[in-house]
């Protein structure tokens, strides 16, 4: 993965976290997984060298640790 994938990447995973923390009518259990999907998804593809695999993987880790306690 070259340097401009990598930076297109990020960005997307800033993004994303900003939009989902501007939604002000989301719980903050919904913020939580929406950040946290988001930012896991962006590590994933990273960490993966841009596979689907590791991109989905890191997305559903992030989105259940972006959860935490907070949702019931």
């Amino acid at each position: 993965m070259n340097t401009l994938q990598r930076g297109a990447i990020l960005v997307a995973g800033l993004v994303t976290a900003a939009l989902a923390t501007g939604c002000s009518s989301m719980s903050d259990c919904q913020k939580g997984t929406a950040v946290g999907a988001g930012v896991g998804g962006v590590a994933g593809s990273v960490l993966s060298g841009g596979s689907t695999a590791g991109t989905v993987g890191g997305a559903v880790v992030g989105g259940v640790l972006g959860a935490g306690g907070r949702c019931s």
